[in-house]
């Protein structure tokens, strides 16, 4: 065992006899000998006469026997042993996991082993490890020649590539021992109880268990440490589930990315309502009015097909945009809709067994759709994500309705975000119409869209491109009264077949050989005095009706897996949650109300006051004065003015427009630094809080004095 400092670089003999080192005499004398014996005294490098009181020589440990020097270098750096060396895939991931300051050490250190390399090929390696040392101390950095010795030690076999894990500070290589807090297993049981479920605190959880415990008598964490320890124990995920639900628990999941680049232009369609942000002056609505457009948009370029306005979406719109796509462009092979009732509607996707929207009945017709062998997919209710049109309403709500021409009918995209001129003026329809179409031209011909199949260009170029490439399906003759018609399944009359639909009667004379049965009659719904097709529920052609009595007017596969592992997350989550709540919040709720309740102590008073007995007679006695006749003249006339009934009192007006003044006025004193009665800052607290109040300071901040009534 080293009885001294193993860095240490200069000896004297008497350090040496005490140093335990192998091959070292124990005494002065038989160091003495030995430096004799050897001629270390010879060497002007390695040997000098010590400084200070005494005199004396010291000698450098590189004169010592090889068995000593080795001690040395073993207690300098103990952990440089061949059998406890890392291989080079564990040290480098070690290191990978060390703080920069750290890896900056070992940088450090290689760089003085490259110095030493660097002037070995010159001086040898004894000089040259010398010379590196002397020039690190004179720049300020402590590198002795042992030091060195000892980091060189540390690269033994080691290959040049890989030095800089081996030279990392080993301090950082052992785990820190802590010592850990104790805690009841109730309690980590209670809080996770307490804590995994909606709205409720961690810090209100920890304090209604902690109550627990201290009436069980349990040992409990402190409040930072049971948050550390939820924090390692309980995933976040977890958490989240618990406290916000599958609403919660979907934020966790990245979105799915979709590859539109496999499909072609019109293999899939896509459509939703947007509703803008203008006023529009309709005709016969008194009111402006915020109009819907409903519009179907190519999925493989982007591009906005086709679309309607109305007053609010309606299936009559979607069907009428539709038909407007399939006679302009094309018959589509998949649509991916929005779930609203507008596109959920029965005569557009009656039959289709994954809405979700509507009861689905044995005898529903087949819709437009499923007719004319399109494919329908519904959209995730409430998940924007899943309907690509979204961003194309993008450009109508940041481009369309802040046009020039529609200055000041913007409403703003919130309620929160009116302009200063809202609801100063309302576009006629028509204008509204002829301005909407020509954003939607320009955003259809803008170039330099990115998307991956777009590359630069605009959506007219790419959806032509591969529209002029794939076959495309056109409708036929009978497939236009498909897609233009309604649909209602109706009952024959029992007697001569007719047909009701909203009040209108249709019949001809072949409907007598169908009287009483259910058909499906098809019809215009912007037309009802047009007549109707009549279908049977198979959807056989039966033939036309006149009105007689006219009253009134994507890849699929990609998407199921995507879902199938949502839901397979789901169940684990829940799963997992149920392991981690042992305890249900009911069996926490019943075992608090057990709990003894705690007796509320009795507060004695300090300051006792008697109430006064009851005088019998006066402490001091006196004669009262008789009245004479002058005072009881004017007791009768005191008297009669109280029986004379009092004037109605006057009652100061306290309007709200008194209260925002009075309001307005403590403002005023409180931002000039003068004092506030309490009074006065009750009155503004509450005051302020009221709607009368905030809806007259919006008035005063926008008119001034003449806005406030």
């Amino acid at each position: 065992m080293i009885r001294t400092a193993p860095d240490q670089e200069w000896w004297t003999a008497e350090a040496l006899a005490s140093s335990g080192l192998p091959d070292v005499p124990g005494t002065r004398q038989g160091v003495d000998a030995l430096a004799a014996r050897e001629g270390w005294r010879s060497r002007p490098h390695l040997a000098r006469r010590r400084a200070g009181r005494g005199g004396g020589w010291e000698y450098s440990w590189q004169l010592l026997p090889a068995r000593a020097q080795g001690a040395l270098l073993k207690a300098v750096a103990p952990v440089e042993e061949p059998a406890s060396r890392m291989d080079r895939g564990t040290a480098w991931a070690w290191y990978d996991g060390l703080p920069e300051t750290v890896k900056a050490e070992a940088r450090a250190r290689l760089k003085v082993i490259q110095r030493v390399e660097a002037f070995s090929a010159a001086i040898g390696r004894n000089l040259a490890v010398r010379q590196v040392s002397q020039l690190e101390k004179a720049e300020g950095r402590k590198a002795s020649e042992r030091t060195i010795w000892g980091w060189m030690g540390m690269l033994e076999g080691v290959d040049v590539a890989d030095r800089l894990p081996y030279l990392a500070p080993r301090h950082r290589a052992a785990a820190p021992q802590r010592k850990r807090a104790e805690c009841s297993p109730e309690f980590l049981i209670r809080l996770k109880a307490a804590f995994l479920r909606p709205a409720v605190s961690f810090r209100a959880s920890y304090d209604v268990v902690k109550d627990v415990c201290i009436a069980r008598g349990w040992q409990y964490l402190t409040l930072k440490t049971a948050e550390r320890w939820f924090e390692a124990n309980v995933p976040r995920v977890t958490v989240v589930y618990a406290k916000e639900g599958e609403a919660g628990l979907a934020k966790c999941f990245p979105p799915q990315i979709r590859d539109r680049s496999t499909l072609t232009a019109l293999e899939g369609v896509n459509a939703d309502c947007h509703k803008i942000d203008v006023f529009v002056a309709w005709p016969g609505i008194k009111e402006p009015v915020r109009p819907q457009i409903v519009a179907f948009q190519d999925l493989y370029s982007g591009k906005i097909l086709s679309w309607r306005v109305d007053l609010a979406p309606n299936k009559v719109a979607v069907m009428s945009a539709f038909g407007e796509l399939i006679e302009t462009w094309g018959i589509p092979r998949h649509c991916l809709f929005d779930n609203g009732r507008e596109f959920a509607n029965k005569w557009l996707t009656g039959g289709v067994k994954t809405r979700f929207r509507f009861k689905i009945r044995p005898d529903d017709p087949l819709g437009v759709l499923p007719q004319m062998g399109i494919q329908i997919h519904w959209a995730k209710p409430g998940h924007g994500q899943a309907k690509p049109i979204e961003r194309g309403f993008r450009d109508v709500a940041s481009r369309i309705a802040l046009d020039p021409r529609f200055a000041g009918a913007y409403v703003g995209p919130n309620p929160l975000a009116k302009p200063e001129d809202y609801g100063s003026r309302a576009i006629p329809l028509k204008d509204f119409l002829d301005v909407l179409d020509e954003g939607i031209r320009k955003h259809n011909a803008r170039p330099g869209r990115l998307s991956d199949t777009a590359r630069g260009r605009s959506f007219d170029e790419t959806f032509a491109e591969s529209y002029a490439a794939v076959p495309i399906r056109k409708a036929t003759e009978e497939q236009h009264r498909l897609w233009l018609m309604g649909q209602e399944v109706r009952k024959l009359h029992q007697n001569h077949g007719g047909l009701e639909l909203y009040d209108n009667k249709y019949w001809a004379p072949w409907m007598n050989e169908f009287a009483g049965k259910r058909v499906i009659a098809r019809f215009d719904p912007e037309n009802l005095h047009a007549g109707a097709y009549v279908y049977s529920l198979r959807g056989e052609f039966l033939g036309p009706v006149e009105c007689r009595e006219k009253v009134g007017f994507f890849d699929l596969v990609g998407a199921q897996l995507h879902a199938r592992t949502q839901r397979q997350r789901r169940a684990a989550e829940k799963k997992l949650l149920q392991t981690l709540r042992p305890m249900s919040v009911g069996e926490f709720a019943a075992e608090l109300a057990d709990l003894p309740q705690p007796e509320t102590p009795l507060v004695e008073a300090k300051v006792v006051e008697l109430a006064p007995a009851r005088i019998r007679k006066p402490v001091i006695e006196r004669p009262v004065p008789a009245p004479d006749a002058s005072t009881e003249a004017d007791f009768q006339l005191f008297a009669a003015d109280f029986s004379r009934p009092k004037p109605e009192p006057v009652i100061a007006v306290n309007s709200a427009a008194d209260r925002f003044w009075r309001a307005l006025e403590i403002e005023r004193r409180s931002e000039a630094g003068e004092a506030i009665s309490q009074e006065d800052a009750a009155f503004y607290a509450r005051i302020v809080r009221l709607p009368e109040y905030q809806a007259q300071r919006t008035m005063f901040d926008r008119f001034g004095e003449q806005g406030v009534g």
